[in-house]
């Protein structure tokens, strides 16, 4: 092996390494049913007034900063 590649080689497999015990860790909680993940931004009854407001005509920037989210945010939740 080269010399220059050499650390390159040993920081890929502790990469490696990590990501198969972060691997382990969620398959462990999962199997406890604890595993989550991150919570909506928007719940359904947000996403069902906001449908509303867009079908009554007001503008999505409008019903997204009202709602505290970025317009993003709300076309994601709209598109679901």
């Amino acid at each position: 092996m080269d010399p220059a590649t050499a650390p390159l080689a040993g920081a890929d497999r502790q990469r490696l390494s990590e990501r198969e015990r972060q691997a382990e860790g969620i398959a462990a909680v999962r199997a406890r049913d604890v595993y989550r993940g991150r919570a909506r931004a928007l719940t359904d009854t947000d996403v069902a007034q906001a449908r509303e407001r867009v079908a009554a005509g007001v503008p999505k920037a409008a019903v997204a900063r009202d709602l505290g989210v970025h317009r993003s945010t709300l076309h994601r939740a709209l598109g679901r």
